[in-house]
């Protein structure tokens, strides 16, 4: 199926034109954690409830980790797991990924690919780092 928007159309989160740089970063910090927004909750329900619910096993399979309670494969798992549900809820609320540097403000609207290469380094870099805090503080067990 094709895509009926360009990778070249623009598209502006909510935040994007403000001019305080505190807001800024903040908003892009929330916009990379919290994949949901208003307007993809009004559109998309049951979706959304049941992404919230694999969010919240998600969560409670990092904090099992930290207790030790978890084997590294299954943590890797279930992060996938979640980077794919992510991907799909991701399209449906914020359906857009920066066009050019890190740090600048532009923003086009994503395709399928684009959301996976935006969400898949996004999460691997943030399970890389809860993994090798979990792995190096001696909480999660690695078996091999």
């Amino acid at each position: 199926m094709v895509n009926p928007k360009m990778p070249t159309d623009p598209a502006e989160p909510p935040y994007a034109s403000t001019d305080s740089v505190l807001h800024l970063f903040a908003a892009e910090v929330w916009d990379h954690l919290w994949p949901w927004s208003h307007h993809g909750f009004q559109r998309q329900r049951a979706l959304h409830a049941a992404s919230i619910a694999l969010a919240l096993a998600a969560s409670v399979v990092w904090v099992l980790a930290a207790m030790g309670q978890m084997q590294a494969g299954a943590l890797i798992g279930w992060w996938f797991g979640w980077s794919v549900f992510e991907v799909v809820v991701r399209l449906g609320s914020k359906p857009y990924v920066k066009d050019g540097p890190w740090w600048g403000r532009r923003y086009r609207v994503a395709n399928t690919m684009d959301m996976v290469c935006y969400v898949g380094f996004k999460n691997l870099l943030i399970g890389a780092t809860l993994f090798i805090v979990l792995k190096s503080s001696g909480f999660l067990i690695v078996q091999g």
